[in-house]
């Protein structure tokens, strides 16, 4: 069994020195990259509410101390890039984002999202590059490089890009299904994955990488994965289908899955290591894993409650991912 020791609140969007306009709260699906001297934990926030009370959602970062991570070094000063063109289906705003350095470039993929009639929003993956060491990116291309489809139908989001052996991965979530409960419609999403050689053209392998736990109605989402001796383990989160916003017992928790060929994976939730904590700021769910390494050390960077409000946590592996 893994053990996660938690460290805290890493970063408190309510607290943050140089608060833009653009920048009023939310420090959602942390992604880490790590510099030389700071870790860059790129993040995804919210301006105020519309006089219409509808929302937008910005890509930001905020750089950490690589030797003391709760010490901030900088913040941005303008969102990573603009919202998308009226039409577009990164109109209203970027969540979530994952960000790889490639050569003298670093290519973010991120969830654009659009709002809808019927349901609240439907989501596709676009790709964004940057010049100036991740601080601003340009979006490549108007469209999303990885959409709904025959066999996604809803929601595809989640991004996660990891390249191993040569080869380009995105893992990342897509809706099955909308349904209606208490009025309101709620959207189930899976954990699935695409391969690339060059990562914008897609194959997707079209299937659920992860079993369900909760029924067919579990909703699984922001899947990590990291490669350690010789197996790559898989950090996701995962709630029950309805009754998630009321009771802290169905919301999210964090999930674990191990594989040693990227594509069949064995589930293993009670090996994770980490749940909610008795009270606090995680005392409801943990949600949106980040997993990586620095410096020796296993970090994960996590949501607590209410979906990244407060900001995000990070807690530290004892021992090792074996």
């Amino acid at each position: 069994m893994l053990q996660w020791k938690k460290k805290g609140l890493l970063f408190n969007p309510k607290t943050t020195p140089n608060k833009q306009e653009w920048f009023h709260e939310f420090a959602q699906a942390p992604n880490a990259l790590v510099f030389d001297h700071f870790v860059r934990v790129y993040f995804c926030c919210r301006p105020k509410p519309d006089k219409n009370g509808s929302v937008v959602s910005y890509g930001n970062y905020v750089d950490l101390n690589r030797k003391n991570l709760f010490e901030i070094i900088s913040t941005a000063s303008e969102p990573l890039m603009s919202l998308g063109a009226i039409g577009t289906f990164d109109e209203f705003g970027t969540y979530p984002i994952s960000v790889v350095k490639v050569g003298s470039r670093m290519l973010a993929y991120y969830g654009g999202w659009t709002r809808c009639e019927s349901v609240p929003f439907n989501v596709a993956i676009g790709v964004s590059e940057s010049f100036d060491e991740g601080k601003t990116f340009t979006r490549i291309t108007k469209g999303p490089v990885l959409s709904y489809s025959l066999d996604e139908p809803f929601v595809v989001t989640s991004p996660k890009i990891r390249i191993f052996n040569g080869v380009w991965y995105l893992f990342y979530s897509a809706g099955s299904e909308w349904f209606m409960s208490n009025g309101r419609p709620e959207i189930v999403y899976k954990v699935r994955m695409a391969k690339s050689t060059d990562g914008m053209n897609w194959e997707k392998l079209n299937a659920n990488i992860i079993e369900d736990k909760l029924g067919v109605r579990e909703a699984q989402a922001s899947p990590d994965v990291v490669f350690k001796n010789g197996t790559y383990h898989l950090f996701f989160c995962y709630r029950a289908g309805e009754g998630f916003r009321n009771d802290k017992t169905k919301s999210y928790r964090i999930g674990y899955a191990r594989s040693s060929d990227l594509i069949n994976w064995k589930r293993e939730d009670e090996k994770v290591g980490i749940d909610v904590s008795h009270d606090g700021w995680d005392s409801n769910m943990i949600s949106y894993p980040h997993v990586f390494e620095l410096d020796g050390e296993i970090i994960m960077l996590y949501l607590g409650n209410e979906f990244g409000r407060h900001g995000f946590g990070l807690a530290k592996l004892e021992g090792e991912l074996i």
